[in-house]
Parts: structure tokens; sequence; C-alpha cells
């Protein structure tokens, strides 16, 4: 089982949105592309909103055969453990093993001893075809990427020796994750984490790492964007090389997690993966729910009054909602406007100051990022929050569609 060369996951917390998704990738592909969709959805948003894995995989089937879809097309247990994979193993062919809460954690010094040996080849001075600067490899550098990297490595042969025993070898695509930490990999560490993964037996066919920068959930990238591209081409470069030396998948690529809306960086990827002639992974994650507050302002009325009252049940939970992913939003408390203001805003106010329009005078990242984390409080409304995503079902599955097409895939691929 393969990927397409470009894949989109697409996350979908209320599982209303999935004809809307793909009609942007429908769109997309007749301009000569071939993009796979990825339906995702993590354990903690299943647990958040009531749901199950099937939701997803019905989601997805339901999708493609209303529109007819002809291309590949994979429902992703997003950022997995051996803990939580259970549920997703019937219905899921994508595979996300989330290892970052083992990087750091111990290996034996026989295990370390044993991995360092074993890169004896790759002492003194690794030339990477493509990348000008030969990479001064240590011993002392691979101990310390060892002490690092074995655990989390081993963590995912683990998973995945359970996926082959339950699903069968080849039946699904792996991605390993180890994005959602505190420090980045550089090139020269994914390159000995990769080997680590092949010397485990874990054909990774997509590589989430953590870039320098942060990648906060719906809003643009921050950092340095010479030092990204550096750092994105030479990740490419590594990964091709570690392809041809330790016999991974041919199609390895990487996935850029919490990708949505890094606008700044899009055309930074864009060039790049034409360059080298590369695929790869993004994950557009909460912006579909996003799209819905956003189109139940657009709606007015009672949908309007909906996305009040989530902004002031997220407003007031602040804490509560952002501790889960406090490694990806930056939210200053200073920026949020009040509910009172909200409450006096119209539809189009609260749309445009959610929506993510670079430059327009409305747009506020903080309000974006807090409603982002805030889908539990659309949740814990239930049968109510439903029933507006059925009734303004017309201009909510506009706004999705407009979204992924017009502002991220004509971005990534220069439509």
């Amino acid at each position: 089982m393969e990927l397409g060369k470009i894949s989109i996951g697409m996350g979908d917390r209320f599982a209303h949105q999935g004809v809307a998704q793909l009609r942007a990738i429908v769109k997309a592909n007749g301009a000569g592309h071939d993009i796979s969709p990825v339906w995702n959805k993590s354990n903690r948003e299943h647990i958040y909103v009531h749901s199950h894995p099937a939701d997803v995989r019905k989601e997805a089937d339901h999708a493609v055969a209303t529109l007819g879809f002809k291309g590949k097309y994979f429902v992703d247990a997003d950022h997995i453990n051996l803990s939580t994979v259970a549920p997703f193993v019937e219905t899921a062919d994508f595979f996300t093993l989330d290892v970052a809460a083992f990087i750091g954690k111990p290996s034996t010094e026989e295990e370390v001893r044993k991995f360092v040996d074993s890169c004896a080849a790759y002492m003194g001075d690794l030339q990477i075809p493509g990348i000008r600067q030969a990479i001064k490899v240590t011993r002392e550098l691979l101990i310390e990427i060892a002490s690092k990297f074995l655990a989390a490595t081993q963590q995912a042969s683990e998973i995945y020796q359970y996926l082959v025993d339950k699903k069968g070898k080849g039946n699904f695509i792996t991605e390993v994750s180890m994005d959602e930490v505190e420090h980045p990999q550089t090139p020269v560490y994914l390159f000995f984490i990769l080997k680590m993964l092949a010397d485990k037996g874990v054909p990774a066919q997509t590589i989430a790492p953590k870039f320098t920068g942060r990648f906060n959930k719906g809003v643009d990238y921050r950092g340095d964007l010479d030092q990204f591209a550096r750092e994105f081409e030479e990740d490419i470069l590594v990964i091709d090389y570690a392809v041809k030396q330790f016999g991974l998948p041919q199609e390895l690529k990487l996935s850029v997690h919490s990708g949505s809306d890094k606008f700044s960086i899009y055309p930074i990827m864009a060039s790049i993966i034409k360059k080298h002639d590369k695929g790869l992974h993004l994950k557009t994650a909460g912006t579909t729910w996003l799209e819905e507050v956003i189109g139940l302002a657009l709606a007015g009325g009672d949908g309007l009054e909906m996305a009040k009252e989530i902004y002031a049940g997220s407003y007031n939970r602040r804490e509560e909602l952002c501790a889960p992913y406090a490694d990806v939003i930056d939210i200053d408390p200073a920026r949020l406007p009040s509910v009172e203001e909200v409450n006096s805003w119209d539809g189009e106010k609260l749309a445009n100051t959610l929506r993510h329009i670079p430059g327009h005078p409305d747009y506020n990242a903080d309000f974006r990022q807090l409603v982002h984390v805030a889908y539990k409080v659309a949740a814990e409304k239930g049968d109510a929050y439903y029933a507006m995503l059925k009734k303004y079902s017309d201009v909510i599955g506009a706004c999705v569609e407009e979204n992924i097409y017009e502002r991220h895939l004509k971005r990534l691929l220069n439509l």
C-alpha cells in the first residue's frame, strides 16, 4: 500500500464535512494533480466528541462514493501509541505512530554501544549528496543521538509489529511522528533516526520530525524562513540518501504536522519538492472545525448565537482547553476580546476575526488559536451543535471547500 506523491491530511472533528473537503481535492486534481486525501482523527479527538474510529471510515467512504472519487484515499489513526491503537485497527489503513513521549527515555549501555558500532561506516566526514558541507560524525554525537532516540524508535517498532500481526504486512501506511516535542531534530539526527527505524524493521513511508520554529495550531509559521528552507531541503536530501543506504521505502517523504495555515513556508516547500521531484504529506488538522464556526457566524441568527456561545465557553475555560496543546499554541490573553465584546459583533466581524486572511485588519491569531482548541465546547452541546451543522450545511460546506482549496492547495501547489 502506497500513498500518492502529494497527500493531504484532513481532520474533521464532527464528521460532517467530508464531501466539502473532498470537493477541494477534486478541484485541485482537475488542475493536473494527483493528491491523496487522508482523513485523520486522533484518540483524544474521539474522546472529546464521543465518536469512534469507524465513524471516520464511514465519512471517508461516503464522501468518495458521493463524488465518485477514483483516486487513492486513506483513513489515518492519528497520533496513536500502543495503549490507544486497538480501536483503530479494523477501519484505519494509515497509522501515525506517535513516539515523541519516548524521546530521551533511557536505553541500555549495550543497546547504545551496539548502535554506535553499527554506524562505523558513517564516522568522520559524512557527505550527503546535495548538502555542500560534510557533517562531522563523532562517536560522542552518535552516543548522544542513540541516547535520545533509540527508545522512541523501539516504541515505533513495537507498534508497527502489533499492526503487522493484526492487519498483515503491507496493508497499511506507516508514518512515524516525533514532532510534538520542544527541541527540533536536525538533519543529521534525522539520518540516524531513519537508520534506527530501518534496523528495527519499520518501513516508514512518511516521517514527521520537529522542525525549527513554531508550528502553532491553525496559524502561520513563526521563525527564520531562511533557516527553515535550509533545514527542509537538507531533510529532503537526507531522506533520499537514507532510502538508498538503509533500504527504506522509495516513497518515504516528509510529513509536516500542524502544517495547516503555514502560509509563509508553503512557497518554500513547494519550490523544494519541485526542485528535487519529491513528495509531501501535509496535515491541515483542525482548520475544518474552524470553518464550521466561521460558517455558523456567517449564517447569522441561531448559527451566529451558537458561534458566540462556543467562544464564550472557550474564553471561560481557556486554561483547561489549552493544556493538552501547550506545545503547539501561543495565546496572549490580553489580545483576546471579551465575551461581551464578541457578543456585540455581527457575523461578518466574527468570521473575519477568526478566518486566517494574512493582513486583514480584523484577523486575530490569538482568537483563532483559542477557538481551534475549543471543539470540546461544541461537542458538549451535543445534538444542538449537530443540528446547526445540518441546518447550515451549505454555507459551512462552502467555507470548508474554499479554505482547503484557496488558502492551502493553491498556495502549496502553485495553482
